[in-house]
């Protein structure tokens, strides 16, 4: 199984979106397998959005981030990670298609409520980055086999 890294931005706790994103996450299939709720520091937003140290935007995007607490979930799950991009929806909210998480509830670029790791390397990192190995559980819940086929479960 797969793992991926799946941040709940303030704006998502702020506008009480919390339940309803995890549930689309359960309801799909993917395992939560780590959660919790966190303030950023400087250092960890510096090296989340390295990429975006040097741009006009990044202190206001620190700002944000910093706002209010945000929740960091670990899903597993087959191709956990294309499959929450997928239900997550593209990053501006106002053209990501109805049906998607930010399709359905956001409307801007920077507050649209969630990120997700975009590849198996970088699922690794934010994983390690938010979570300590002993605040991701291993257990098999008692829907797998309703979940995947028995050839996709091994």
């Amino acid at each position: 199984m797969e793992r991926t890294c799946v941040l709940l931005k303030p704006d998502a706790l702020q506008r009480g979106l919390f339940g309803e994103i995890v549930h689309r996450f359960e309801r799909k299939g993917l395992q939560i397998v780590g959660c919790k709720m966190i303030q950023i520091s400087d250092p960890t937003i510096e090296e989340h959005y390295a990429q975006y140290r040097e741009k006009p935007f990044f202190g206001r995007l620190k700002e944000f981030m910093q706002s209010a607490p945000v929740v960091a979930l670990v899903l597993e799950g087959v191709d956990a990670i294309e499959t929450a991009r997928t239900l997550v929806g593209p990053t501006k909210g106002r053209t990501a298609p109805a049906g998607t998480i930010r399709g359905d509830f956001a409307m801007s670029l920077q507050s649209n409520l969630i990120h997700a790791s975009d590849a198996s390397a970088t699922a690794e990192q934010e994983i390690a980055r938010f979570f300590r190995p002993e605040e991701i559980f291993a257990y098999e819940k008692v829907d797998c086999c309703w979940v995947y086929a028995e050839e996709e479960r091994k």
